[in-house]
């Protein structure tokens, strides 16, 4: 066991001096979440929007079809992206594979279906009197669109604080896609996973707390805007 407490106390330093190999890792992994959730948050906001508050045929099998992809596993957006983006794939001249760019597309893919899912859920969730009343009052429909969106602002942000939570601790689009490649698409969770391999536990254990605790802040900030869109 005195490895275990020898790599703790190594990784406890390579926080508090903020390690440059660890800062550069970390740096990777909110940069591509972050670019991820941000195209999440552009297109599956208003996806989920325009589900909710339309009617029109098959609506059914598209909300289905959504909490489907809830649980996507990582390694099947990985295989299924590696075999667009690959040399012999029909994306294969965009040179994205092994890039950080190929990353945030995989995330993109991940997190789309959970920020449309709670954006629907959260419009659903709102008194449909409010439309009601906006359209009584003389607001177009952009205006009462915009007026639902301000009503439901919590369980948006709920949304998007879930979806980055998903992708910034998943690893099989990360590795699959990325190629784990220092200073360039090594990210926390691969890094771990290499570091682990090696036997080298110090830097694994430093990335393993960092991920805990951004983890543990989004979660308290994710039910913070849950309780919040519930009590409202």
């Amino acid at each position: 066991m005195n490895y275990l407490f020898a790599g703790l106390q190594e990784a406890l330093r390579m926080i508090f001096h903020l390690d440059r190999e660890m800062l550069s890792i970390v740096m990777v992994s909110l940069k591509v979440s972050s670019l991820s959730i941000l195209l999440a948050t552009l297109t599956g906001i208003p996806f989920g929007f325009f589900v909710a508050i339309k009617h029109f045929p098959g609506k059914r099998i598209v909300v289905v079809l959504l909490h489907t992809l809830l649980s996507l596993p990582t390694v099947v957006v990985g295989l299924l992206l590696y075999s667009f983006l690959s040399r012999r794939g029909p994306l294969g001249n965009l040179g994205l594979l092994y890039t950080p760019w190929a990353m945030v597309l995989g995330q993109w893919v991940l997190s789309f279906p959970i920020v449309s899912c709670l954006s629907l859920n959260a419009t659903q969730s709102l008194d449909a009197r409010a439309k009601k009343t906006a359209m009584i009052l003389g607001a177009t429909h952009l205006q009462s669109a915009s007026l639902l969106l301000f009503e439901a602002r919590a369980g948006l942000a709920a949304a998007v604080i879930a979806g980055f939570g998903r992708v910034f601790g998943e690893i099989g689009v990360s590795m699959m896609l990325g190629g784990n490649i220092r200073a360039y698409t090594r990210n926390i969770t691969t890094a771990i996973a290499l570091e682990t391999g090696k036997g080298e536990f110090a830097l694994g254990i430093a990335l393993g707390l960092v991920l805990l605790s951004i983890s543990f802040l989004l979660n308290i900030i994710f039910y913070y805007l849950r309780n919040k869109n519930i009590s409202a």
